[in-house]
């Protein structure tokens, strides 16, 4: 039954996937906000449809550190479901990513309708100061910015070190910054065609200030936050990945 409602899930999800990047196209004259309450019901359809037909459902704490004030989130990553998820629970969003995200047909199209941060991986310093312009840019215009701080979906049971690209964002624009662990790995492993059952459970933290603490130990707030929580959700410490050996 598993590789049946996967099956369907991935069907639907792919066809949905389709639809909707067309749609982003075909509204990309308007407004961003606009664009993105159409664009992200894609989103909040598939986390509808996970628990309709994979029993796969989501469990929000913490939702009363969101409030209105645009933040960087901070966010574990561990598969592609939180990419849905961060659209159901958080207000309109742009995410840091890979510029060859643009290159999918159909999804890239459409992802480049809700005004992403696309930056080349191996730019170094470059892409850095990209982050830091557009994202201020981003912020200022009221949309909440999303960096997976790892660099690449993390297997279950591990953790990679964090680049430093959300917390000098944070810092040298000034807005706060909202972590956010999840287990998403169990139900939705990475790279994984099988959706199991079961609750995966998402906690947003408190909103941290920037103004009196440098990048670099908002970094290392934001990892030892993000190892504690990951701890108490899959029930043991995880183990810190290398990324070079990861890609």
């Amino acid at each position: 039954m598993i590789y049946i409602r996967s099956t369907i899930f991935f069907i639907l999800h792919s066809v949905t996937a389709v639809l909707f990047s067309c749609l982003g196209v075909l509204l990309w004259p308007l407004p961003f906000k606009w664009r993105y309450a159409v664009v992200s019901q894609w989103a909040k359809s598939n986390i509808w449809l996970l628990d309709k037909i994979c029993q796969v459902k989501l469990e929000v704490e913490g939702r009363q550190h969101i409030g209105d004030e645009p933040a960087v989130i901070i966010c574990k990553h561990q598969s592609s479901w939180e990419t849905l998820a961060l659209q159901a629970v958080f207000p309109p969003q742009v995410w840091v990513l890979k510029r060859e995200l643009f290159w999918i047909p159909f999804f890239g199209w459409g992802l480049a309708s809700l005004n992403p941060i696309a930056i080349d991986r191996k730019a170094g310093r470059k892409a850095l100061n990209q982050v830091i312009e557009q994202g201020l840019d981003r912020l200022t215009s009221g949309a909440w910015v999303v960096i997976f701080p790892e660099g690449t979906r993390i297997a279950k049971g591990y953790i990679g070190r964090f680049g430093i690209g959300g917390a000098r964002l944070a810092k040298e624009t000034g807005y706060p910054v909202i972590p956010v662990c999840h287990d998403a790995g169990k139900s939705w492993p990475k790279h994984g065609f099988l959706k199991y059952p079961g609750v995966i459970k998402m906690t947003i933290g408190k909103k941290i200030a920037t103004d009196t603490v440098s990048a670099a130990e908002l970094n290392q707030q934001l990892f030892d936050w993000m190892e504690l929580q990951q701890t108490k959700l899959e029930g043991k410490k995880p183990m810190l990945l290398d990324k070079k050996k990861e890609q």
